[in-house]
């Protein structure tokens, strides 16, 4: 009780709600590299925890998206997928897309993705005579065409 009969009240608690992830001011923490990671279903469940190559597995099976969020097993921020090296191609969505419309009667799309020998079968052939090259337009555009690599391509 303090000096006028009045009980004191408790010490105030921390909001309730996550902790803040980081100082203000400070730099975000750099990607994760390697460990476990919990991701996150379009329903709000979440999964896991989950290493790269399973990850990689449903990303190519279409269970996981660049934009879905995952958390790497240390730390409570969650990120776009896309944000984990390994997850995604270092090939834009983008500009595949712009090249496949400008220039895909020449193969450049195929030669950007990594498809060396279907570009230079694409260019000779001058895009199959035209149909190849919009087959290729909605085959990216529907993101049904990922890299050669296998990867998904990048958002940006």
């Amino acid at each position: 009780m303090s000096d006028e009969g009045i009980p004191n009240e408790p010490p105030t608690s921390p909001p309730p709600g996550p902790p803040p992830s980081q100082p203000p001011g400070s730099l975000p923490p750099p990607p994760p590299t390697a460990g476990r990671f919990y991701f996150q279903t379009a329903l709000g469940d979440v999964q896991g925890p989950y290493s790269i190559p399973d990850l990689l597995q449903f990303m190519r099976a279409g269970q996981l998206k660049t934009t879905s969020l995952v958390r790497p097993e240390d730390r409570d921020t969650w990120i776009p997928a896309s944000q984990v090296p390994g997850l995604v191609s270092d090939k834009s969505y983008v500009t595949a897309l712009l090249l496949s419309f400008f220039l895909g009667g020449l193969g450049v799309d195929r030669f950007y993705l990594g498809y060396t020998g279907l570009g230079i079968a694409k260019l000779l052939t001058l895009g199959g005579c035209g149909i190849w090259a919009i087959i290729d337009f909605i085959m990216i555009a529907t993101r049904k065409l990922s890299a050669a690599d296998g990867l998904p391509l990048a958002q940006n």
